[in-house]
């Protein structure tokens, strides 16, 4: 990693004076989480905070941004952060808790674009001081947790068109803050979102042999499917199809005449990503079959997984090393989550590290948890290691 040591304990004094600000910004966004395309508030706190810094955000149409800095020719690093909450309530009594009943701040999108914006001030003062030479795109992405991902419309709007190189972190609460986690390749998964819905005319729970039975037909598709594909598919590609919820009936005695049951579907290999789809569909036909229901699927196909570039990864590694030691960069598994940071590694080469967020306590949480509690100090770790990143990579 080219870069002085004159430079980066400049880039460690700018985001110590930083600090306190960014910390502040990250609890006034964790406190008013917005969900999926509606991140008004979000983006407008975002794009005064750029402009104060004499930054030109430009708005997306919608939700979201993007701000350039540096000349307007030459290779150019994209910078991707994610604005999106989640509809779930916190669980959490911290100060800063959200005060939207049912939204929260549960994967960290707060800590990322707060990590983002950071970024960008810390790189605006060196390109002020002509210490940075090559352009960079700050990206606040909109809808992350949406399917296929908001990533999709931003690279459709041409916010990438600029873009040679793209990087992005995700925090990680299974990492201790302060830690950095790599991987060359495969990084996520494949995320497909799936609803199946049956229905008849109902009926007495004592004449089930008079309808379809709805509720006996959803239990044979929860546990029939997974099985059939677990043998159908060959165990290596890694799908798993998990149901997150279940809904049939109001009485214990009466067959309703609907129910649904909706889940993901996921896969390590993009190749058997792209023929599960046809099997999960006539799984689901097979097994209710007998039954004597109707059967509607609804099969949203996701994101694609996110597959690090060996070159990007490297340049990140590099950083990574000089801003928390090289004990501190950890090799990292593929993980069965989606991102929708996928589609730009479609685009361009591409690669997302995970930001140790996990708390001096050792208390450990999970990602889209309402509990979900972060070690604030990770937000330093972000800044450095994307600005002494976008201060030493080599682009030309």
């Amino acid at each position: 990693m080219p870069i002085s040591d004159h430079l980066l304990q400049r880039i460690r004094e700018s985001v110590a004076n930083l600090n306190g600000d960014l910390i502040a910004l990250r609890r006034d966004l964790h406190a008013h989480p917005e969900v999926s395309l509606q991140e008004v508030r979000t983006t407008a706190v975002i794009a005064e905070v750029l402009r104060t810094a004499g930054l030109e955000p430009v708005l997306l149409e919608g939700t979201g941004l993007y701000c350039d800095l540096g000349p307007g020719d030459g290779p150019r690093l994209g910078m991707r952060a994610d604005l999106d909450a989640l509809p779930v309530p916190e669980l959490t009594d911290l100060p800063w808790k959200s005060t939207v009943d049912g939204v929260a701040h549960a994967c960290g999108h707060d800590v990322h674009t707060t990590i983002l914006v950071g970024t960008a001030l810390v790189l605006k003062e060196l390109y002020d001081d002509d210490a940075l030479t090559h352009p960079v795109r700050f990206i606040f992405q909109p809808a992350e947790e949406t399917q296929p991902g908001g990533g999709a419309a931003v690279i459709q709007a041409g916010v990438l068109d600029a873009v040679d190189r793209a990087v992005a972190l995700h925090c990680e609460p299974s990492l201790n803050s302060g830690q950095v986690g790599v991987r060359v390749g495969a990084l996520t998964s494949t995320s497909d979102a799936v609803k199946v819905t049956v229905s008849s005319h109902g009926g007495h729970t004592s004449r089930p042999h008079l309808t379809g039975d709805v509720v006996f037909a959803l239990g044979e598709l929860i546990t029939q499917v997974p099985a059939i594909l677990g043998r159908r598919i060959d165990p290596r590609s890694g799908v798993n199809l998990t149901w997150g919820s279940v809904k049939a009936g109001n009485s214990k005695n009466a067959i309703p005449s609907s129910g649904w049951v909706a889940g993901t579907m996921r896969c390590l290999d993009v190749r058997v990503w792209e023929q599960a789809g046809e099997l999960f569909d006539s799984a689901v036909r097979a097994v209710v079959a007998p039954f004597g229901v109707d059967v509607e699927i609804d099969r949203i196909a996701g994101v694609p997984p996110v597959v690090n570039d060996p070159q990007v990864t490297a340049n990140i590694e590099d950083a990574a090393r000089l801003v928390v030691g090289a004990e501190n960069v950890i090799q990292v598994e593929q993980s069965l989550g989606g991102e929708d940071f996928g589609w730009y590694c479609r685009h361009v080469p591409a690669a997302m590290a995970r930001l140790g967020t996990g708390t001096p306590d050792g208390v450990r949480f999970d990602l889209h948890q309402g509990d979900l509690v972060i070690d604030e100090g990770a937000i330093r770790v972000g800044v450095e290691l994307l600005s002494v990143l976008a201060a030493g990579e080599d682009l030309g």
